[in-house]
């Protein structure tokens, strides 16, 4: 069951209250609730929403206008018969932002558009005439009666492209759950025996998923599964091929080098960070054996598409369970169970000093501590 995040919600709302309406732009990474937060703002909203995933269907301007007019509920505007060719890109683009713009339910009411993964329109850029389409899908909306709720899993690209938009666009940003936040996704699934013990689980969860929701469910349902309350085991089983988080973190990697320049320069990069980060520009060239300008382009092109965070010059994942992800899965063979516990446990203990203080971990947890003062064991059994 995803989090639910009411206070988002809320600003959200109040936003598409205001007069006139700004336009919230929802801004998350990979299994941030996105798609989930537009599921619940369409019930909240009535039969007067359309909710349109952009990502699904922006093909070329000619397949997304016959897509979108197709499946909504909504009257589109009628067509002026002396129009351009509709089979044309320039003309379909035209189209599709006048039914965006002048829409109508059958009773005549204005329409609310959840558009999720909004800057696929910026694919047709490509076409013939269409450079501009962007910023003309922009003014569209903003001249337009009609609500807009915008989503991306972009975070960069989003800062650079709505740098110079107008200031109807109002940034709505995502943060990961915070520990009372996952103990309450932990309620809902029925994982703990105690209030004691479920913020104990609680703590632990969220300091190896750094909260990000996706994580927190899979990883709480398999600690549930398990029985033994044991995070850390449930998270060396679902590391492996095909198990659930698996799948999550490589559907979130392969999709984001799909979107970059340079793949295999750019999963290379990734291999080297997943054995040591932070590293500086030159340390990353060097293990590369590239020059430090292509490196830098390459490290760029990571930045872009949110998989590396770079602070005072170092660069590192964005996101830590990925790390751990590539680190397993970047071999010429599949992680064998041993392999799974092992790093499981290395990854536990870098993320366990992190947690508040509170209540004392399990025991899964204790033999992580023992194995960072003592780096003289080989394999390490997972209670």
């Amino acid at each position: 069951m995803p989090a639910e995040r009411p206070v988002i919600e809320r600003r959200i709302l109040t936003a598409l209250e205001a007069v006139p309406p700004r336009i919230p732009v929802v801004v998350g990474g990979c299994g941030s609730g996105r798609t989930s937060l537009l599921s619940r703002l369409s019930v909240r909203l009535g039969p007067d929403t359309e909710r349109i995933d952009v990502e699904r269907v922006a093909t070329t301007p000619e397949g997304f206008l016959a897509a979108v007019t197709h499946a909504a509920r909504c009257q589109a505007p009628m067509a002026d018969p002396d129009t351009a060719d509709p089979r044309a890109a320039r003309a379909a683009f035209d189209r599709v932002c006048a039914f965006l713009a002048q829409a109508r339910t059958p009773a005549g009411r204005s329409v609310t558009f959840l558009l999720d993964e909004a800057l696929e329109i910026r694919t047709f850029q490509s076409f013939p005439g269409l450079r501009g389409a962007l910023r003309e899908f922009w003014s569209a909306l903003c001249d337009s009666p009609n609500r807009f709720v915008l989503s991306t899993r972009f975070v960069a690209r989003a800062r650079r492209l709505f740098r110079d938009a107008p200031d109807r666009f109002e940034f709505v940003h995502l943060p990961p759950l915070s520990p009372s936040e996952v103990g309450a996704t932990l309620a809902r699934i029925g994982l703990g025996a105690s209030d004691g013990e479920r913020l104990e689980l609680s703590r632990i969860i969220h300091a190896l998923t750094d909260g990000r929701p996706r994580y927190v469910r899979l990883l709480a349902e398999a600690t549930a599964e398990v029985g033994a309350g044991d995070p850390v085991s449930a998270l060396a089983a679902q590391m492996a091929p095909d198990a659930p988080l698996s799948m999550a973190c490589r559907f979130c990697y392969e999709l984001r080098l799909h979107r970059a320049r340079g793949y295999g320069a750019l999963k290379a990069i990734l291999q080297v960070l997943s054995l040591e980060e932070p590293l500086t520009l030159t340390e990353v060239a060097h293990r590369l054996g590239r020059t430090p300008g292509s490196t830098k382009d390459y490290l760029s092109w990571l930045e872009d598409v949110d998989l590396l965070a770079v602070r005072q010059k170092r660069y590192s994942f964005a996101d830590p369970m990925l790390r751990l992800w590539v680190h397993l899965h970047g071999q010429t063979t599949p992680p064998s169970e041993d392999d799974l516990a092992r790093e499981a446990q290395e990854y536990a203990v870098t993320r366990f000093p992190y947690m508040e203080s509170g209540p004392a971990v399990g025991p899964a947890v204790i033999a992580s501590q023992k194995s960072r003062r003592d780096h003289s064991w080989g394999l390490i059994e997972i209670d």
